[in-house]
């Protein structure tokens, strides 16, 4: 079996997406950290949108997360993490693309870049940003609340899929902040799903195989090339 390698960052919330699908097929992988190389020539020929992360798998190159995780389903054994049901299968779909829209950019685009990943470089919050995400944030939570509040143990039913993993990372990291430890005690079936997936033995085992907490240095750039303004 051809060795798979995940590029990416440490911190990045779509590599965690990533990892945690590769840990819970348990597919063996090894982690290479782009940091010192992001943007540059050689990480632009893998990515030539400067994103991470990058899935190799022997001589095949993927980019794009939600491409990664089905790939990454699809191509090896262990639980599927896709409905075999259109209906599921397309609700599923909508979960993902909804992080993508919806509760990445104001969890992390928004939020945590201003709260912790500038702070943690010496650069200020912006409390604009901040300000500009927090009631698009309480809809995407309460459209969560809603989901789950019907006695289900996750997204879809009683077994995980790719949409729990494309949620978890983004209110995560939400969840570390003043603005969502405030936020998330409104929403009792939602904490209660946060509580079943970071107890679940994949989120474990990938949170334990985690770096130390490090800034992210290449992130003074963000402030610069693609920081939101109001």
């Amino acid at each position: 079996m051809p060795d798979v390698v995940v590029l990416g960052f440490p911190r990045s919330t779509f590599v965690h997406i990533a990892r945690m699908v590769l840990t819970h097929k348990q597919v063996p992988h090894t982690f290479r950290d782009l940091e010192p190389e992001m943007g540059s020539a050689a990480h632009l020929a893998l990515h030539p949108f400067n994103r991470v992360p990058i899935l190799q798998h022997g001589d095949f190159t993927l980019y794009e997360t939600s491409a990664i995780a089905a790939y990454v389903d699809e191509a090896f054994d262990g639980p599927a993490l896709q409905p075999k049901d259109l209906r599921a299968r397309a609700r599923m779909n909508q979960w993902i693309s909804a992080v993508n829209s919806y509760y990445y950019p104001y969890m992390i685009y928004h939020v945590s870049h201003e709260r912790r990943v500038f702070p943690e470089l010496g650069i200020a919050s912006d409390e604009k940003v901040v300000a500009h995400a927090l009631p698009k944030i309480e809809v995407g939570l309460a459209v969560l609340e809603r989901e789950l509040g019907h006695g289900k143990d996750y997204l879809l039913g009683s077994d995980p899929t790719l949409a729990d993993f494309y949620v978890l990372p983004s209110t995560y990291a939400f969840g570390l902040t003043k603005e969502g430890q405030s936020m998330y005690p409104k929403y009792p079936a939602f904490c209660r799903w946060r509580e079943r997936m970071e107890a679940h033995p994949t989120v474990r085992k990938f949170r334990a195989a985690l770096p130390p907490h490090a800034p992210i240095e290449h992130a003074r750039q963000w402030a610069v090339s693609h920081r939101p303004k109001y």
